[in-house]
């Protein structure tokens, strides 16, 4: 039996002894070839993404959060020693005062702030269009279901450190959490080193978005603390931004304690490319997602012609003069894929089941309208070449706080739904009552419930 694997809407059996098959890939990409030849092992590499298979990452976050958990303050003071180096006397430097978010603002270089500001209202149009709007239906004469969107009371935005710090990242939780209406927010960042303050970009950030308190805190310690809450950390209703695969694998665990956002591991790009596209634009957006992590996903797939070889062409090109070159190449030997497909709906077929972050299409625009309308799984789909991902990171108000590992077959983008919960309300007259009851009652006989009978018998 063939270990193929075809995507074209049919379910195709492979074998479940199927031996690990070598790396399909020649020169800079893992994966090299046609769709239609990848193997069962092949499509197991690509497929499946999640950090959460790592049962050292595992048990050392459950560690952390049971220790929060169980000693509160003392354990995110040592926590923050041990991990990031930070010195506190005591719990009440973890938080930092509003006048240091003030000061980082003030000093920041005129045209970031102009840029973080610029940002900071398109991320508040967008997502304020965006808002959840309530509704009422009437099902029959007197009886009316509602539901409205009510915000949360307190939200915890986690903004990333360590390799780089990311105050966008901070936009993108705390505008539409502000935009939904929640009361208070809270922003945990890693400390540094040689000061204890998160990045003076964060705290600028912090002060743009008016959140409440920042604390300075990162990984999985900063979760649980705002999902348990301590003597100096308030607990709050949901947690959400990107982190490291200790911080996503905290939301994980404690999604029972707090509700969380998608899980967020490795950025991750899918680019669809046909004869239109210019091969050095498409170049230049993979190796911009591979220069994130050593374990970013990129991927192409180029729609017949010679595309596919002007692609790899062009990578070879930029890859040697890139800053991070060392990153992208570790990013392109391990889960990078150049494929051919011969027509749009294998590459459309392909990119529902790979569910990807971020999906461009760098395609003839009469093909560009069939194919978003095709695409399912993605966190977020950017359209034509001059659509490039970087913009949606920083600038077009979209939110890039997205799911990744395939996880976009069920999750969705960080959004103002995040940031309220729906209250339903129904409203019976007694004419409808009387209507109802006979019928209700027959229900709860066959359910063997006869409280729940009489209640609505009550009004025959």
């Amino acid at each position: 039996m063939s270990d193929k694997i075809q995507f074209d809407g049919v379910h195709h059996s492979e074998p479940d002894d199927a031996p690990p098959a070598p790396a399909a890939g020649q020169g800079t990409f893992r994966f090299a070839g046609a769709v239609e030849d990848l193997s069962a092992a092949d499509c197991r590499a690509l497929f499946e993404r999640t950090t959460s298979l790592d049962d050292a990452v595992r048990a050392r976050t459950a560690a952390i959060v049971e220790r929060v958990r169980r000693d509160g303050d003392e354990a995110l003071v040592a926590l923050a020693r041990e991990l990031d180096g930070a010195h506190f006397a005591s719990a009440a430097e973890l938080e930092v005062p509003r006048d240091r978010w003030r000061e980082a603002l003030a000093a920041l270089d005129p045209a970031l702030r102009a840029a973080m500001e610029r940002a900071a209202r398109n991320i508040a149009t967008v997502h304020r269009a965006f808002l959840p709007a309530p509704a009422e239906v009437e099902t029959e004469p007197g009886v009316v279901v509602g539901r409205r969107a009510d915000p949360l009371a307190a939200v915890g935005v986690y903004a990333p450190g360590g390799r780089a710090a990311y105050p966008s990242s901070l936009l993108m939780g705390a505008v539409p959490a502000r935009v939904a209406g929640v009361e208070r927010v809270i922003v945990c960042s890693p400390p540094c080193a040689d000061g204890g303050l998160p990045s003076a970009v964060v705290l600028a950030a912090a002060e743009l978005a008016d959140v409440d308190r920042v604390f300075a805190l990162g990984g999985a310690g900063a979760i649980a603390a705002l999902a348990y809450g301590t003597a100096s950390v308030p607990r709050v209703d949901r947690v959400v931004g990107p982190g490291n695969a200790y911080v996503a694998e905290a939301k994980l665990q404690l999604a029972g304690v707090v509700a969380i956002d998608a899980p967020a591991g490795p950025s991750e790009l899918l680019v669809v490319a046909d004869f239109t596209a210019d091969p050095a634009a498409v170049a230049r957006e993979l190796l911009a997602q591979a220069e994130h992590d050593p374990r970013a996903a990129v991927v192409a797939i180029a729609v017949g012609g010679e595309v596919a070889e002007q692609i790899a062409a062009a990578v070879d090109e930029q890859l040697p003069g890139h800053p991070r070159a060392a990153v992208v190449r570790e990013a392109l030997a391990a889960r990078g894929a150049l494929l051919e497909a011969q027509t749009y709906d294998e590459a459309a077929a392909f990119a529902n089941r790979y569910a990807a972050e971020h999906l461009q299409l760098s395609v003839n625009e009469p093909a560009q309208g069939p194919l978003l309308e095709r695409l399912r799984n993605v966190g977020t789909v950017f359209v034509g070449e001059a659509s490039s991902v970087a913009f949606g990171d920083y600038m077009t108000g979209a939110n890039h706080v997205l799911p990744t590992g395939g996880l976009a077959r069920s999750y969705s983008g960080l959004s103002t739904l995040d940031f309220v919960r729906w209250t339903t309300y129904q409203r019976v007259s007694r004419e409808a009552a009387r209507r109802m009851s006979r019928d209700v009652a027959a229900f709860a006989e066959a359910e063997g419930l006869p409280g729940h009978a009489a209640a609505a018998r009550g009004f025959e």
